[in-house]
Order: structure tokens, then sequence, then C-alpha cells
């Protein structure tokens, strides 16, 4: 991999992030500010809403510090800082566990293809290339 030119790969990962990331946001957002144009998102997943709307404030604050994080990963992709590769490598894992948890209590389709493709893009960020692309952007940029 050319450490100077993104592959479509690492930049399609980071337009991935950068999604999660708003998508966090605006979840975070609409558990802390109830009665907005943003509650409407949640008709795409109405069990989810019904299970993070007890906890209101929590879950809003829980959200948006994952969405920090997301943005923060999504930058350090974008510029392919080592500190981004290991970010996105903990989130995809994560949630890789997370799916699998959900297939073991009960969603077992969901969850098995949730962690199909958690599993798929971890294996993708795990390849040598990928991380050496990383790992020559700090000998590039210092």
């Amino acid at each position: 991999m050319d450490a100077t030119k993104p592959s479509k790969g690492i930049t399609a990962v980071g337009i991935f992030l950068v999604f999660a990331a708003v998508m966090a946001t605006i979840a975070g957002i609409s558990l802390l500010w109830r009665g907005t144009f943003v509650d409407r998102m949640w008709s795409l997943n109405p069990s989810a809403y019904e299970s993070l709307a007890p906890h209101g404030e929590l879950a809003g604050v829980l959200f948006l510090l994952l969405s920090a994080t997301l943005w923060l990963t999504s930058v350090l992709w974008l510029k392919r800082i080592l500190w981004g590769w290991r970010l996105a490598v903990a989130i995809f894992a994560t949630q890789a566990v997370g799916d699998l948890t959900h297939a073991f209590r009960g969603d077992l389709v969901g969850g098995l293809f949730g962690f199909a493709i958690a599993s798929a893009l971890l294996l993708y960020l795990l390849r040598p290339q990928l991380k050496a692309a990383f790992a020559k952007s700090i000998a590039v940029t210092h």
C-alpha cells in the first residue's frame, strides 16, 4: 500500500466510522433532549428505543461518549495515524463480541449477521498490509 495515497478500503472504513459517529451523536442528543425532530430516527429501531429510553440521560451521555470516540477514531483513521487503527480494531472487536452476545441472548439471526459483518471488518483491519499503511504514516509525518 502506498503510504501517501489511501486505498479504497481505508477510505470506506473512514466513511463508515464518520457515519457511525453521526448516528451515535444523533442518538445521544435524542436521548438527552426528547421531543425534538430527531426522535423520528427511532422509528427505524423502536425496540432499541424501548430499551434505552428508560435510562434517558445516562444512555444519552454514553452515546455522546461513544460518538466522541468514533469522531476521534475517524479523524485518526483518515489521517492514517496508528492510534486510529488501534481504536478501530478495538471498536470492531467490541462490536463483534456484542453481536455474538445478542445471538446467544435470543436474537440469533440479527446477532450472527452483525457478528459476521463486524468480524469481516475486523479481519480486514488485522491484515498486515493494512496495519503497515498506518505504521508507515508515522515515518512519513515525522
